[in-house]
């Protein structure tokens, strides 16, 4: 019997399309998350899951 529930929300580590540096970044983002590097748009919030518009490198 499990007592605690797994978290439904994570950690990713993106590659940048455009300059190709990594970022990790929270899979429940709810503000637009731009690149470090370039500032290329890595993420957009859609109410829940943000919707991911970069290649996913791992999951943490």
């Amino acid at each position: 019997m499990e007592l605690l529930k797994a978290p439904k929300s994570r950690f990713v580590k993106v590659k940048c399309s455009k300059c190709n540096a990594e970022q990790i970044i929270f899979d429940k983002a709810s503000t637009v998350v731009k690149c470090i590097g370039c500032g290329e748009i890595l993420a957009r919030p859609s109410g829940g899951k943000a919707k991911l518009e970069s290649r996913v490198v791992e999951v943490i």
